[in-house]
């Protein structure tokens, strides 16, 4: 049991429970410095890193150039959110809510800002004649619905039970309980849709499959808060047949390097700006 009271009224203690992300955290937004976002010579302008939510993008991307449309090349600028830099003055125009993913479209006139991941999913396809999107709107509402899934799971897996399971200062047995109950549920919704259909939103990989692999797949495949064991992610045999056919596309091998800082050199990718860096980093491996 817990001996604290919540106050009438909650002030920030700056000094209070320090973790790994207290230098970036505040009740404000806005910008806190001065910094313009810098332009690369294609349509598409990314500013981002490679967490889940930018993979999202970054894999999109990537996917749509495989199909050959040349109209999808990207400039993908590094956004390292453990320096502040969404706090910059350029960076919250594209995204008041200061996070990574922003994408700028330079090739409306005037540019086109899109922020949230599920957005510029949304964005990119329609772009595009609605690419990775059934044509039928039955079919395509299912993946509406499961990309929107998506975006409401995420923040009980990230910003609950990543946090409370690797990143706070105090192990709360109640917290971390309490999300890990809601992530296994979570993962047995996912693991039940794909007992009967081969990607989310049915027989093809659309969008809704682009944004829920960069979470549960990564959980799936032990690269997410080192919880596989914790949460016997083993057990879920649906995710794990769809994570690994996902995992093997090239678009989606590629999409995962790109803002890419941590682990195997062969897998970064820290900004790109021709897809011929994707060679450079090979080479160098």
């Amino acid at each position: 049991m817990s001996d604290y009271t919540p106050p009438k009224v909650w002030t920030w203690n700056q000094d209070k429970n320090t973790n790994r992300f207290s230098n970036i955290n505040r009740p404000i937004a806005g910008p806190t410095h001065e910094k313009e976002l810098p332009v690369g010579k294609h349509p598409f302008q990314l500013y981002s890193l490679a967490t889940p939510n930018g993979v999202k993008v970054t894999v999109m991307l990537e996917e749509l150039l495989e199909l050959g449309i040349k109209e999808a090349e990207y400039d993908a600028w590094l956004i390292n959110i453990g320096e502040g830099n969404q706090f910059g003055s350029g960076f919250v125009s594209v995204n008041p809510n200061s996070k990574i993913p922003a994408l700028m479209d330079r090739s409306t006139n005037p540019p086109t800002r899109i922020f949230e991941s599920g957005a510029i999913l949304l964005y990119l396809s329609e772009k595009f004649g609605g690419a990775f999107q059934p044509k039928d709107l039955t079919k395509r509402a299912e993946c509406w619905s499961w990309l929107m899934w998506q975006m409401g799971s995420a923040p009980y897996l990230g910003g609950g039970f990543g946090h409370f399971y690797a990143y706070a200062p105090v192990k709360i047995e109640y917290a971390i309980d309490r999300f890990a109950m809601e992530v296994k549920r979570q993962l047995d919704v996912l693991d039940r849709r794909l007992a009967e259909s081969r990607f989310i939103a049915g027989d093809d990989y659309t969008i809704a499959d682009m944004a829920i692999w960069p979470w549960y797949g990564a959980l799936a495949k032990g690269l997410l808060y080192e919880a596989a064991e914790f949460l016997s992610v083993h057990e879920y045999k649906n995710v794990n047949r769809w994570t690994e056919e996902i995992a093997v596309r090239p678009a989606v091998k590629r999409g995962r390097m790109v803002n890419r800082t941590w682990g195997d050199k062969s897998s970064q990718l820290p900004e790109r700006h021709d897809a011929s860096d994707f060679d450079k980093v090979a080479k160098e491996s």
